[in-house]
């Protein structure tokens, strides 16, 4: 996963140049992934979109999570002065290291920020191996 992007004001701009996201050209959403714990932690800001409007999907070790904010319809004589909040469909890819237990992760919607709790997998953790004494010597003859 890449940690910083240095085109990231680039693509902002280009995506208000090019217009709202679709299906099959989605606009990337903003993202936070820590460790904290035995648990690595991905949050999504996604203002103004509901929970029905998420898709989160987990194949292998690619996680993909896709949503859509839909205009809000208004009254007939509502005549907008100012519109900045970008509408369409976002997506994010995030490949998953193998270390990560992908079966139990948790995903909650609140405030606008979706956050998804993906468990350490067990095999991953620090653990204490034992050292066996030998009874003898053994000798290698050749």
């Amino acid at each position: 996963m890449m940690r910083t992007d240095p085109f990231r004001e680039l693509d902002r701009l280009a995506q208000q140049l090019m217009g709202p996201g679709t299906w099959s050209k989605p606009s990337a959403m903003p993202m936070d992934a820590y460790r904290e714990g035995d648990e690595y932690v991905v949050a999504f800001d996604l203002p103004g979109v509901s929970a029905e409007a998420i898709d989160i999907d987990v194949e292998r070790n690619m996680l993909t999570v896709k949503a859509e904010r839909r205009p809000v319809t208004r009254a007939d004589d509502v005549q907008m002065e100012l519109t900045e909040r970008p509408l369409g469909v976002f997506s994010r890819q995030i490949v998953l290291a193998d270390t990560l237990d992908t079966e139990h992760i948790q995903a909650d919607y609140d405030a606008g920020v979706l956050t998804l709790r993906i468990p350490i997998a067990e095999r991953a953790k620090p653990r204490k191996i034992s050292i066996g004494v030998g009874s003898g010597r053994k000798e290698i003859s050749g």
